[in-house]
């Protein structure tokens, strides 16, 4: 298809033919319209490699087609987002994060090489010691320097259970002590905060296991079973600490059922107990069946009206970064996620010259604050998230203008390699792919 589209003159930009409304972003991309449609239909796992502890995935398989086709020989991989429905090819061309990231990184950290199909119409693989510079650029690149077609990524052994050990806190400077702590052992196979007001939080941490107490097991992605992050709250109202036993797939996939606390807003009833027990098999509905039926007007109501924004920020601006939330924003719950950002070159990386922990604060849901108003606001968080060297995730809504955003993000390489590879007449950059100001 790249072959042809040359041979015809290369008149159009070109990206992938998968419709707007199928990615997991709320988004809903304008230049599918006018850019030359590439179809990739490449969903399958290729080749799972226990000696090199490698799996080879095509761009379109998903998360939770990884997990059931990995588990059941014993492996996983070190970083599985969160969502069924996210693709490899997405995570790497965006981004992807999980409470195991303080160890691993981001997803595609875990990645150890690409085959990418570029503007010229060839085939090349990439890793760190094969045409590197293409490696890590990849990365947020969204597509614009040439098609995934697949990736070999890292697998570890998978176990049964996770052991979780929730612990409500409160006090905003506590729960950002306790937080940082336990993200800097590595003895902790997962952590993850669940911040439910200015002052309340409960921290969680995992560890993966074979053995389980029996009386203790929690099989919490069965669909009659409460919300999760419900689930977590009883333990700050009951101001009491406890330990469970997760069956490992449900623990990837818990925020799966009610989309984070996203579909709280969708079914409000969805998590009453008779709710869950005559309906619950039929949460979540797919986001790309929401973004398919929805509305010109229901999307500018929610875009005027509610949030979906990941922003990572170094976690030693952890205290700052809530506060700036609860004052912009005002979403409870806050999602917390930390990670290690390791010093690779590319699009992110932190400041210094070594790897350092970040957080990624995720708000999703409706903002209460008074001032809010969607533009403006952003704007400020956007600006705050630049000041302390953090990142956008740019699967969401993003104002920035192209200078603010080449501020938030290093082009150097990913500029060097546009020009170098010829993708300026193949490929939007990718600020004018996501970014507002550049679509509209």
């Amino acid at each position: 298809q790249v072959r042809e589209w040359k041979n015809e003159g290369s008149k159009r930009y070109m990206c992938t033919g998968r419709p707007g409304w199928l990615t997991v972003s709320l988004r809903v991309g304008k230049y599918k319209k006018i850019h030359k449609n590439i179809m990739i239909n490449l969903m399958d796992v290729l080749d799972v490699d226990s000696e090199r502890q490698v799996v080879r995935v095509e761009p379109l398989v998903t998360m939770g087609q990884l997990t059931a086709h990995l588990n059941p020989m014993g492996w996983t991989v070190p970083v599985v987002p969160e969502l069924d429905d996210l693709t490899v090819g997405g995570l790497i061309m965006g981004t992807g994060i999980e409470s195991s990231s303080h160890i691993y990184g981001l997803f595609q950290h875990t990645c150890v090489a690409y085959e990418l199909v570029l503007a010229d119409g060839s085939l090349v693989r990439c890793s760190p010691t094969e045409n590197s510079d293409l490696f890590y650029a990849v990365p947020w690149s969204c597509g614009t320097l040439g098609f995934l077609v697949a990736a070999e990524i890292k697998m570890i052994p998978a176990k049964k259970y996770v052991k979780i050990h929730y612990e409500p806190v409160r006090g905003l400077q506590k729960i950002c002590e306790k937080f940082t702590e336990e993200s800097k052992k590595k003895e902790n196979s997962f952590v993850e905060g669940l911040v439910y007001s200015l002052e309340e939080a409960v921290i969680m941490t995992g560890i993966l296991t074979d053995e389980a107490e029996q009386s203790k097991i929690n099989r919490i992605g069965n669909y009659y079973k409460p919300w999760f992050f419900k689930h977590v709250e009883k333990y700050l109202k009951a101001d009491r600490t406890g330990v469970e036993y997760i069956p490992s797939r449900h623990y990837y996939h818990r925020h799966t059922r009610s989309i984070f606390w996203e579909l709280q807003d969708i079914i409000p009833f969805g998590n009453n107990p008779v709710f869950r027990y005559l309906f619950g098999w039929m949460v979540p509905p797919k986001i790309s069946l929401l973004k398919l039926t929805q509305g010109e007007a229901i999307r500018k109501l929610y875009e005027q009206h509610h949030v979906v924004q990941d922003m990572l920020v170094p976690m030693k601006s952890l205290e700052k970064s809530i506060q700036t939330f609860h004052v912009d924003l005002n979403v409870y719950p806050l999602w917390l996620c930390p990670f290690i950002l390791p010093n690779n070159p590319g699009m992110v990386h932190p400041k210094g010259d070594e790897a350092e922990l970040y957080v990624d604060i995720g708000a999703y849901g409706e903002p209460k604050s008074k001032q809010f108003e969607a533009r403006a606001s952003m704007r400020q968080m956007e600006k705050f998230v630049r000041s302390v060297h953090g990142f956008q995730m740019l699967y969401a809504d993003c104002y920035m203008t192209r200078e603010e955003f080449w501020d938030m993000f290093d082009g150097s390489l990913y500029h060097k390699l546009r020009e170098q590879m010829n993708c300026k007449d193949a490929f939007p950059e990718v600020y004018d792919k996501i970014c507002k100001a550049a679509r509209h």
